[in-house]
C-alpha cells in the first residue's frame, strides 16, 4: 500500500471525514484505522488474514473501507440473516455515498428464504394447515408474492418468520424443481443469484457460504470463483458451522417432510396407484417410531450408545427397509410427472445418507445423534476440519480475511488456527477502545461451591439477588444449561413474590428473541434469563442492561460425543486435551456472553462471574486473563459502591 492510500484512510476515518459526515454519530478510534490499513494491505496482497478487534472497535467500516477501495468482487459472509440484512440496508449504503464509489450490491440468503411459485401453488390447491391463522398467512403470502421484486420472506413482516406455513410455499435443494419447473424463469431464488453473481459485494451468511464451497446446492457455485476477497465476519462461528457442512446430516423431519411431499405428488399426478401413498405413509410412521425410541429432549448420543438403546436397532433397520421399498416403487411410476421423478432421486439420496451413517466404519469421523421435540438427527462429524477447510483455501488464490471480538485466548490464535487449518494465516489484534477499568467491574462472589454440587442454581441466584436490587434490574443471567436456567426462574419468581420485588422477570422462549429484546430494552428494569442464543449476537446498549450474570463456566459437556471423540483424539496425539481444547473452546464463549455487558462508550456495569473455579483453578488466571480489562472484585461493599457511583477506581483484591 502506497503513502497516497494512508493518506486517504486517515481521510476517511478522520473526525470530519466522509464517514463522520454520512453516519452522524462516527468516533475516531485508532484501532479502528489500524484495522482498516491490515486489511486493505490484506486485500491488495492476497494474504490470510486473522484480525480480533474488541467489542467498539468499529470493524463493520473497518472491513467495509477497504472493501469497497480495493475494487474486485468481494464475498461477506456473516452469523445471521439479521447481520446480513443490516449490511446490506444500512452499512454498506452508508459505506458507499461516504467513499462516493459506484459498486453494486446484492444480498443472497438460502433459498429456504425465497418463496417458491410452485409450491405456493401447491399450497393454495393441497395444502394442510393445523389452524384458521396459517390460511389467512398463506392469503399475505399470495398476494405478497404477486407484488415483491425479491421474494424474500423478510420482507413479509404480517407473517412471523417461524411460522410453519413457509415450510408448505419454499423449496429445499432436495425438492426443487430446477429447470424442470413450470415457475422456472421468475424464480426469486434464480433471480437473487443472478444479481449476486453480476454484483461487486456479494453479502450471504456462513451456511450459504460452506453450503455452495461444498458444491452442495447447485448454480451458488458460480458465485464465489469469481470473487477476489472474502470476509468472515463473526468468524468465531465457522469451525462448527464448518463441521456441520463438511459433515453429513440426516434428519427425521427430513424423511417425513419427503414422505409427505410424496403423497401430496401421488395425489396429483398418480391418482391411480395405491402403493405410492402406501409406501409414504409408512416411512413416515418409521420416521417418527424411531424418534420415539429416544424420549427425552435436548439429547446427544454417540453411535455406540446408540446402539445400547432398546428398540433402535429394530427401528433403524424398519426404516432403511422402508425407504429402500419407496425407492423401488418410485421406479416404477418416475416418468409420469417430473415431480415424482424428483422425488426417486429424493430417495436415492436419501438412502445413501443413511446407509452410509449406519455402516460408516472411518477413524476419522464421528457418528452421533441429537434428540430435539420431535425429531432425531443423525450425523457424521470429521474429527477436524483444518484439512478440509485448508485445502480449500490453499485452491483458491483470493485475499481471506476472518474477524470477531473472540478469536483469541489471551493473545493467542492458536487456538483457532489450529482448528481451521490457518496455521501460516497472519494475525492482528486491537483492543476495544472502551474504557473498561472504569466502566466495568468483573465480580466473582465468595462462598459459592463447586458447580458440580447438589443446589447450585439456588446459591447462584441467591448469591445474584443483592446484585439484582443494587443493578437495579437491568439484568442479563446468562446460563450454560436450559434446566439451570428454568430452575433460576421457579426460584426467583419464588424469592421476588416472598420480597415484593417488583423486577419484570424475562425468559428466554417465553416470546422470539427480537420480541423479548425490544420488550427488555421497553421496560428498562427487567431480568432475562437466557441460555446459548443469548451468549453473542445481542446488543443492548444503554442503562436497561448493567447486570450480566453467568452461572457457569461454559465448558461442552465431557459426555458430548463429539468433544470426546475429538479430546480422545487429542489423548492419542500424547496431547493435553483440556488445555488446548476443552479450555480454549470455552474461553472463547466466556468472551462472547461478557461481550454483552458494555457496548457503548457510556455504559457502565459488573460482570457477576459465579463460577469459583474461575479464582481457585490453575487455568483460572487464563481465562480472567482473556477478558476486557475490568476491575476486578470478590467483594458485595464494592459493587454496591460501583453502582451507587462512589465506588471510583477499586482496588484489585483477590482475583
Amino acid at each position: 500500500m502506497n503513502e497516497d492510500q494512508m493518506l486517504t484512510l486517515d481521510e476517511i476515518f478522520s473526525e470530519g471525514g466522509p464517514l463522520a459526515q454520512v453516519t452522524g454519530r462516527f468516533r475516531v478510534r485508532p484501532q479502528q484505522q489500524e484495522m482498516a490499513r491490515a486489511i486493505l494491505r490484506a486485500i491488495e496482497k492476497h494474504d490470510i488474514l486473522i484480525a480480533e478487534a474488541g467489542t467498539g472497535t468499529g470493524k463493520t467500516y473497518a472491513y467495509l473501507v477497504p472493501a469497497l477501495l480495493a475494487g474486485g468482487k468481494t464475498v461477506i459472509s456473516t452469523g445471521t440473516k439479521t447481520l446480513q440484512d443490516q449490511l446490506f440496508y444500512r452499512d454498506v449504503p452508508q459505506v458507499r455515498r461516504a467513499l462516493n464509489v459506484s459498486v453494486t450490491v446484492s444480498l443472497l440468503k438460502g433459498r429456504a428464504n425465497y418463496v417458491c411459485h410452485y409450491y405456493l401453488e401447491r399450497a393454495k390447491d393441497q395444502g394442510r394447515f393445523s389452524s384458521r391463522e396459517e390460511v389467512i398467512w398463506l392469503g399475505l403470502i399470495d398476494r405478497f408474492a404477486q407484488v415483491t421484486d425479491t421474494g424474500d420472506k423478510s420482507e413479509l413482516t404480517d407473517v412471523p418468520e417461524d411460522a410453519s406455513v413457509w415450510m408448505q410455499v419454499t423449496s429445499t435443494r432436495d425438492n426443487c424443481l430446477g429447470q424442470n419447473c413450470p415457475h422456472h424463469k421468475s424464480c426469486f431464488v434464480l433471480e437473487a443469484r443472478r444479481k449476486a453473481q453480476a454484483a461487486d459485494i456479494v453479502i450471504v451468511n456462513h451456511h450459504l457460504f460452506f453450503a455452495d464451497l461444498m458444491l452442495k446446492d447447485e448454480g451458488v457455485a458460480e458465485i464465489l470463483p469469481a470473487s477476489t476477497t472474502v470476509i468472515f465476519d463473526e468468524a468465531h462461528q465457522l469451525p462448527q458451522i464448518a463441521s456441520v457442512f463438511f459433515g453429513q446430516s440426516l434428519g427425521t423431519s427430513q424423511l417425513v417432510q419427503f414422505a409427505q411431499d410424496l403423497l401430496v405428488e401421488a395425489r396429483t399426478s398418480a391418482k391411480d396407484s395405491k402403493s405410492l401413498p402406501q409406501t409414504a405413509d409408512a416411512l413416515e410412521h418409521a420416521a417418527r417410531d424411531l424418534r420415539l425410541v429416544l424420549p427425552e429432549e435436548s439429547l446427544r448420543l454417540s453411535f455406540n450408545q446408540a446402539k445400547k438403546l432398546e428398540g433402535f436397532d429394530g427401528a433403524l433397520m424398519k426404516l432403511q427397509l422402508c425407504l429402500e421399498e419407496t425407492r423401488q416403487v418410485l421406479q416404477l411410476h418416475e416418468e409420469r410427472s417430473t415431480g415424482l421423478h424428483n422425488c426417486l432421486e429424493r430417495a436415492e439420496a436419501l438412502l445413501d445418507l443413511l446407509d452410509g451413517w449406519t455402516e460408516s466404519v472411518e477413524d476419522s469421523w464421528i457418528r452421533w445423534m441429537e434428540v430435539f421435540g420431535k425429531s432425531l438427527q443423525l450425523h457424521a462429524t470429521p474429527l477436524s476440519i483444518a484439512g478440509y477447510f485448508g485445502q480449500k483455501i490453499e485452491s483458491n488464490s483470493r485475499s481471506w480475511i476472518f474477524t470477531s471480538a473472540t478469536l483469541a485466548v489471551e493473545e493467542d490464535f492458536t487456538h483457532y488456527q489450529e482448528q481451521m487449518g490457518l496455521l501460516d494465516a497472519k494475525t492482528l489484534r486491537w483492543e476495544s477502545p472502551f474504557d473498561y477499568t472504569s466502566q466495568a467491574m468483573l465480580y466473582v462472589p465468595r462462598g459459592l461451591p463447586d458447580p458440580r454440587a447438589a443446589g447450585y442454581t439456588r446459591q447462584v441466584v441467591n448469591a445474584a439477588l443483592p446484585v439484582i436490587q443494587a443493578a437495579g434490574g437491568k439484568t442479563f443471567f446468562l446460563f450454560t444449561s436450559l434446566r439451570a436456567m428454568r430452575e433460576a426462574q421457579e426460584y426467583l419468581r419464588e424469592i421476588f413474590l416472598q420480597n415484593n420485588i417488583s423486577f419484570p422477570l424475562l425468559m428466554q422462549g417465553e416470546n422470539p428473541k427480537s420480541l423479548l429484546l425490544e420488550e427488555f430494552r421497553h421496560l428498562g428494569n427487567a431480568v432475562l434469563l437466557a441460555s446459548q442464543s443469548f451468549w453473542e449476537g445481542v446488543d443492548v446498549r444503554g442503562e436497561a442492561l448493567s447486570l450480566v450474570i453467568i452461572d457457569k463456566l461454559p465448558f461442552e459437556p465431557p459426555d458430548d460425543p463429539v468433544l470426546s471423540a475429538r479430546m480422545d483424539d487429542l489423548r492419542l496425539q500424547g496431547k493435553n486435551a483440556f488445555m488446548v481444547y476443552q479450555l480454549p473452546q470455552a474461553i472463547l464463549t466466556l468472551k462472547q456472553g461478557a461481550g454483552r455487558l458494555i457496548r457503548d462508550v457510556s455504559d457502565r456495569g459488573v460482570l457477576m462471574i459465579c463460577d469459583p473455579r474461575i479464582v481457585e483453578k490453575s487455568y483460572g488466571k487464563r481465562i480472567w486473563r482473556s477478558l476486557p480489562p475490568m476491575t476486578r472484585s470478590r467483594h458485595l461493599d464494592e459493587v454496591v459502591d460501583f453502582y451507587s457511583g462512589f465506588g471510583g477506581h477499586i482496588e484489585i483484591s483477590g482475583v
